[in-house]
């Protein structure tokens, strides 16, 4: 049982190592880590070739050059990205992020660089021409967003409820096909989004205008804050940030529309998307194996470990290894992520890679569901294998050994490759915490080109596909074994 102990804890503290990358001591130049919402054009988004742009997006790479820092980007969702940053995982989040008091209890904010304001639009056959037509309706808004907070805020003034969309594209389709009546959202990215295509009209003026602002941590990472202010200043004085608004945002110069999804949508095809974005989906879909490979041979070495504990005689080993199952088989996939990954280190102060907080969460959660099975498996071979092996003479672990767990083992080999497919499919659910795996890939060509239907049809087509795979392998096993 001991080596068994050792075992995993070396594999453990391997897979950890692997992906923990220690900073040189004496760096020339600072690097800072910096999160970002791709899904958020004109401000940043992933072009088809991989390369970050958009207003934050060139404003950053400009202020980084007059300042002599590195950065790396770190893509999440806008309210990961808060979290992350409230937790220390990475040292700023610019995001087209509005500058609230409430931000400010927990964020120190640079230099405001842009002002904007919150729209609603509908669709174009709606009869909803302002807000006092929403009353008894729903309407959309994307998390932690500033249209979020200020459809909450008129809510109960005009009557509607509100739902929530974690992405701009989820939430303009909602509204498209009629299950909300409307989204709110800033200005320049709903005028952007009805520019490639997205089938929604604006029917109110700007309101609730909100400056956007670069932040940190407050009281943490005062140098970068003031490196990102030394180099705002530079770049509005000598014009370069007038020009890369105009390029975003003014007629002519640099046509968003062409370089970021270089073709309309009624005239690209599903084999136009796959041609334009194959590196991308290979890279999502290689990132989603290698979490798969790693998180289930750790999961299911963490799982045999329970499932043994699970028949051993003793009821303080039965007990613990119920009690373990218990909680993680209990707890939510995401809420685990979030609390490996933002949780703890606001506890102890130490910054998780999300891939390591990532295959943490499949050896927790997948481990679980294993142990349960596997104990199952020992549990139902007939005890008197196990009494005929002992007054034989062998002693109890031998006869486990020997006797039960080769019996067991065949019983569970499928449960195994289904729970192989289930690590496939809930690797999607890590994209929250910024791996960029097969799911969040498609998110991010969603927020570059508004296809949404063909995207994600792309992207269930290569799911099914490695399921495909998985299931004859399953079915070959399973007559191996017979």
């Amino acid at each position: 049982m001991r080596k068994w102990l050792i075992s995993l804890m070396a594999l453990v503290g391997l897979a950890v190592g692997i992906t923990v990358s220690v900073p040189a001591a004496h760096a020339a130049t600072p690097n800072y880590t910096i999160t970002t919402d791709t899904t958020f054009p004109p401000f940043e988004f992933q072009t088809d070739g991989g390369k970050y742009r958009g207003i934050d997006m060139d404003m950053l790479k400009e202020i980084s050059k007059r300042e002599n820092f590195t950065y790396t980007l770190k893509p999440m969702s806008f309210n990961a990205g808060v979290q992350a940053v409230q937790a220390g995982q990475v040292d700023g989040i610019v995001a087209g992020m509005s500058i609230t008091d409430e931000r400010k209890s927990t964020f120190d904010f640079g230099t405001p660089y842009y002002k904007s304001g919150i729209v609603m639009a509908v669709s174009p056959k709606s009869d909803i021409k302002g807000l006092s037509d929403l009353k008894g309706k729903t309407v959309a808004a994307k998390t932690g967003s500033a249209g979020a907070d200020y459809a909450r805020e008129i809510s109960k003034k005009y009557g509607f409820k509100v739902t929530f969309f974690n992405d701009s594209n989820t939430m303009y389709n909602d509204v498209a096909i009629g299950n909300t009546v409307a989204a709110f959202e800033d200005q320049p990215v709903m005028a952007y989004a009805i520019k490639q295509g997205t089938n929604l009209k604006i029917v109110t003026k700007p309101a609730k205008g909100n400056w956007y602002g670069f932040g940190v941590k407050k009281a943490a990472n005062a140098e970068l804050l003031k490196k990102f202010n030394a180099g705002y200043d530079k770049i509005v004085k000598d014009g370069t940030y007038d020009k890369i608004v105009k390029r975003y945002l003014g007629d002519g110069g640099y046509n968003y529309k062409k370089n970021a999804a270089d073709q309309t949508a009624d005239k690209t095809t599903i084999w136009d998307l796959v041609k334009e974005n194959q590196s991308a989906l290979l890279n999502g879909l290689v990132k989603t194996l290698e979490l798969t490979m790693v998180g289930i041979i750790l999961a299911a070495i963490w799982g045999i470990f329970l499932g043994i504990l699970g028949v051993m005689p003793s009821k303080l080993a039965r007990g613990l290894s119920t009690t373990i199952i218990y909680i993680f088989r209990g707890l939510p996939m995401l809420v685990l992520a979030f609390f490996i990954y933002i949780g703890i280190p606001n506890l102890t102060g130490q910054k998780i890679p999300a891939f390591t907080a990532g295959v943490i969460t499949l050896i927790l959660n997948e481990g679980a569901y294993i142990g349960a099975f596997v104990s199952g498996g020992f549990k139902s071979v007939a005890p008197g294998q196990l009494e005929a092996a002992r007054s034989l003479g062998l002693p109890y672990g031998k006869a486990m050994r020997k006797v039960v767990m080769p019996q067991g083992v065949r019983l569970i080999i499928p449960s195994f490759i289904n729970q192989f497919i289930i690590t496939l499919k809930d690797t999607s659910i890590l994209s929250a915490i910024g791996i960029i795996e097969l799911t969040q890939t498609g998110t991010l060509i969603i927020a570059r080109n508004l296809q949404g239907f063909r995207v994600w049809l792309m992207i269930a087509v290569l799911y099914l596909i490695v399921i495909t795979l998985l299931t004859w392998l399953s079915n070959w096993v399973e007559k191996r074994i017979k």
